[in-house]
C-alpha cells in the first residue's frame, strides 16, 4: 500500500472518529502515530463509540489501580504505625487522655466536661477518667446535644450502649432548633454530640480539686515541653 493510499485511509478513519492508536492498528501499523499526528492534527475530531468505550475502560482500570495502590499504602502505613505504638502503657494512656482534655475539655470553669461527637473519643475520655483520674461509673453524668433530624430515644440509647453509662445518669437532652443552621451539616452528626460531666458524689477529690489537678497536669506538661 502506497503512502497516499495509506493517508487517504487514515483520513477516512479519522472522520469516523478513530483515535491515532486505533487508526495505526487498522492500518496494520504501516504508519506511526507521530506521522498520523502530522497528517491529521488540523482535522475536527469527535471520538466514536468504540473510542469512548476504550477511554472509559482505561479510566476504570486506572482508577482501580489507584484504589488498589492507595489501599496497599494505607495498610502498610498502618502496620508501621502499629509497630511504632507497640503496647500502650498506663503512662501512654495518661498523656493521651491529657492531650484529649487539653483539646476537648473545659479549662476555664472549675468543673470537668468533655464534649465530642466521635464515639471512640468519648470512650477514650471515659477510660481516662476511670483509669487516670480514679472515677467510677457513678461519677459520670451524660448530656446529649441533638439536632432536629436526630431521634432522641435512639440517640440516648446509642450513647448509653457506647459508654455503658445507665440511662438514669443522662441529663435533659438539648435540641438545637436554630433555623439558620447550614443544610450542609444535615445528618453529619447522626447521634449529636455527647457531653461528659463529672460529679463528685460527696468525694472531695473528685470535685473542684480534680479539675484543678488536671489543669496542673496540663500546665506542668506544657512548661516542660515549650
Amino acid at each position: 500500500m502506497q503512502k497516499p493510499e495509506i493517508k487517504e485511509k487514515a483520513i477516512a478513519y479519522r472522520k469516523k472518529g478513530y483515535s491515532y492508536s486505533m487508526i495505526s492498528q487498522l492500518l496494520n501499523h504501516a504508519v506511526s502515530k507521530s506521522t498520523l499526528s502530522d497528517w491529521l492534527y488540523d482535522m475536527p475530531y469527535s471520538p466514536n463509540k468504540k473510542v469512548r468505550e476504550r477511554i472509559n475502560k482505561a479510566l476504570l482500570k486506572s482508577a482501580q489501580f489507584n484504589r488498589n495502590k492507595k489501599k496497599k499504602n494505607i495498610k502498610h502505613m498502618k502496620e508501621l504505625a502499629r509497630r511504632d505504638i507497640g503496647k500502650i502503657s498506663y503512662r501512654d494512656l495518661f498523656f493521651l487522655g491529657l492531650g484529649l482534655y487539653l483539646g476537648e475539655g473545659t479549662k476555664i470553669r472549675e468543673y470537668i466536661r468533655i464534649i465530642n461527637s466521635d464515639p471512640d473519643i468519648i470512650k477514650l475520655a471515659i477510660r481516662w477518667l476511670y483509669d487516670a483520674c480514679g472515677l467510677k461509673t457513678k461519677n459520670i453524668r451524660m448530656y446529649i446535644h441533638t439536632y432536629p433530624d436526630n431521634d432522641i430515644e435512639e440517640t440516648i440509647n446509642f450513647w448509653s450502649k457506647i459508654t455503658k453509662i445507665p440511662r438514669s445518669q443522662f441529663g435533659k437532652t438539648q435540641v438545637d432548633i436554630r433555623k439558620n443552621k447550614s443544610l450542609k451539616k444535615h445528618r453529619k452528626l447522626p447521634y449529636g454530640t455527647a457531653h461528659i460531666t463529672v460529679r463528685s458524689c460527696g468525694e472531695e477529690q473528685f470535685g473542684v480539686n480534680l479539675h484543678r489537678r488536671i489543669i496542673g497536669w496540663i500546665e506542668e506538661s506544657m512548661k516542660q515541653l515549650t
